[in-house]
């Protein structure tokens, strides 16, 4: 089986410089994918072109084809059969056989292209072949605008080869053709979105990851960016970055101004992956906001936020719905992972800041312990993400008590906050009131002969904790989720 591959219409536009190291950029990311499906395809091509030719009696044509419709930077893979040139009637009689089964009942167009020095023109192969298309089949005429069916047939020199099928490819540049970029990913909708349009825009992409409290949201973040990475990515080696955020989380809950802690939060995440990104010569951060999707997305909030850094901050999804996000998604197969992946809901301002002014939120930033960030930092994993799986740890698996037994302490990890508008009251069993991000330091302290049953109101916060601390040996740790 032979391929031909074409970049995406904005390559061939480019200088030819340009043009020349980004087409051999896409043929170095084609032969190291393909490799992986079988060591003897080959891979050669041109400024405008990639030729695969593809051992047969392998079964490799889904697994080939499959790997190429995922690689960004191609616009079309057509499948051609080669042959001699005799003659035109020799090429239409090829053509006709070529598209046995597939003429009835739909409009064609022909399209020729010469290579080479020969006796007759383009035009007199689309209007050789066409005759002989319409003769041998009950078409529904010829369509030179819109085709159903597009017949391509190119000479080149003493041979020709006629395009079978044609596949529609992912686009954009080819992946290491522009700049190196770090996405701040959590897993969910936006994040993963806008990590895939980096990819598919030619920017290699490493995932940073900031953990505000758990080991189970971390484990779905890995498995979603080793996803993206292997579907999408995976002609380049990049890292996945894990930032233990809960001391600055919790560093924000006692110095910030409520109202605040949104955008601080974002800000500290941003101060945190400029230095991260000048170890990795990371040229930019890029984030999934979309503009009024939240309070810590309007324009100037995230002007607000940006300040935190002087790296440019790209945000593919600005002007995106959350419908087409979603659709996204679930085009690229990520839809599947945000809409299972635990949402942390540990920093909700009851009624947060639209419109913040940078002189407040610097002042609120300036009575924080600067150590949290530092130390957030300074204990940071790096993975490559080729082993990222490998080196994933499963949560434990969490008992979840409805009926709490008469000796079990309950543990309210909620923010003291949420805790005072909603009380939590058990007539048998004892309350104890430890915020989340008090929680790994207060446990050490509670006796070990007793079962203590974590709650929040959503049941995430406190799946994640109890995960992680039973992950650390806490086997007395389970949740409180009441019926």
């Amino acid at each position: 089986m032979k391929l031909l591959i074409r970049p995406a219409a904005e390559v061939a536009i480019k200088s030819k410089p340009v043009r020349q190291q980004q087409m051999r950029q896409l043929r170095q990311n084609i032969r190291k994918l393909l490799r992986r499906v079988d060591e003897d395809i080959r891979v050669e091509g041109s400024w405008d072109r990639v030729d695969i030719e593809v051992p047969a009696g392998r079964g490799l044509y889904s697994p080939v084809i499959d790997e190429l419709l995922r690689i960004p930077g191609i616009s079309t893979i057509q499948e051609i059969e080669v042959y001699p040139l005799q003659s035109l009637d020799d090429v239409a009689e090829k053509t006709v056989v070529a598209f046995k089964g597939r003429l009835a009942g739909k409009t064609l167009a022909v399209r020729g292209r010469r290579i080479g020095k020969h006796d007759f023109r383009s035009i007199d192969l689309e209007r050789t072949v066409g005759a002989a298309l319409l003769k041998a089949y009950d078409t529904a005429g010829v369509d030179l605008k819109s085709p159903q069916v597009e017949v391509r047939v190119e000479v080149k020199n003493d041979s020709f080869h006629v395009a079978t099928r044609r596949h529609e490819g992912m686009g954009g540049y080819p992946v290491g053709s522009v700049d190196t970029v770090m996405t701040l990913i959590s897993g969910g909708y936006d994040s993963s979105v806008a990590a895939y349009l980096m990819m598919r825009r030619g920017l290699r992409n490493h995932y940073l990851f900031f953990n505000l409290g758990g080991t189970a949201h971390e484990v779905g973040v890995r498995q979603v960016a080793h996803y993206l990475w292997e579907r999408y990515g995976a002609s380049h080696s990049v890292k996945f970055i894990s930032v233990p955020f809960e001391g600055v989380v919790a560093e924000i809950m006692r110095s910030v101004n409520n109202r605040h802690w949104g955008v601080v939060l974002k800000r500290q995440m941003l101060k945190a992956a400029t230095e991260i990104a000048e170890t990795l010569n990371v040229s930019g951060l890029v984030m999934g906001d979309a503009v009024a999707q939240v309070s810590s997305q309007t324009l100037q909030n995230l002007n607000v936020v940006d300040r935190a850094c002087e790296r440019v901050v790209l945000r593919p999804l600005i002007a995106m719905d959350k419908q087409e996000i979603i659709r996204i998604a679930h085009d690229i197969g990520t839809e599947s992972f945000a809409r299972n992946m635990p949402e942390y809901c540990g920093v909700i301002s009851q009624r947060p800041a639209t419109r913040a002014k940078l002189h407040k939120v610097e002042g609120d930033e300036a009575a924080m312990d600067p150590q949290a960030l530092a130390s957030a930092i300074e204990n940071r994993e790096e993975t490559p993400i080729a082993k990222l799986l490998d080196s994933t740890v499963t949560p434990e698996e969490v008992e979840l008590v409805q009926t709490p037994a008469v000796d079990d302490v309950i543990i309210d990890v909620r923010h003291p906050s949420e805790e005072e508008r909603d009380p939590l009251t058990l007539t048998n069993n004892d309350v104890l009131k430890i915020p989340f991000y008090e929680l790994n330091q207060q446990i050490e302290g509670l006796p070990k002969n007793r079962h203590y049953l974590l709650y929040c109101d959503r049941g995430t916060m406190s799946r994640m904790h109890a995960g992680h601390l039973k992950a650390e040996g806490h086997d007395n740790v389970k949740v409180y989720a009441p019926a």
